[in-house]
């Protein structure tokens, strides 16, 4: 593996995959483990912004552009999920009473 030239630093590319890769894991033993809808929605944008991580790496190492296009486009995604998916718990914790996503399997009005 090469080394990534930041901040002035050397760093070896293997560093952030395996962060990525900690970050990907973690996010998706929320959404496993976890009943809150909202941990679950922030451990999606977790893995989200791992995927982004192992992009922009993979990106800087062959010196391309794209990867980091492509992670800018799914930022852009992952934030407008994000805004309707609050939006959709926030009508739902309006209406119902309801903490635990084992609640919400039901979508009757």
């Amino acid at each position: 593996m090469s080394t990534l030239n930041i901040g002035g630093s050397q760093l070896d590319a293997s560093w952030f995959l395996l962060l990525g890769a900690i970050l990907f894991v973690l996010g998706a033993a929320g959404v496993l483990v976890r009943r809150n809808p909202l941990v679950i929605l922030i451990s999606i944008e977790l893995m989200l912004n791992a995927a982004n991580l192992t992009l922009v790496t993979f990106s800087r190492q062959l010196m391309n552009i794209e990867g980091q296009l492509f992670a800018l486009m799914s930022m852009t995604v992952a934030a407008a999920e994000a805004v309707v998916g609050l939006a959709i718990l926030v009508d739902i914790f309006r209406t119902r009473d309801a903490e635990d996503i084992d609640d919400l399997s039901e979508l009757k009005g």
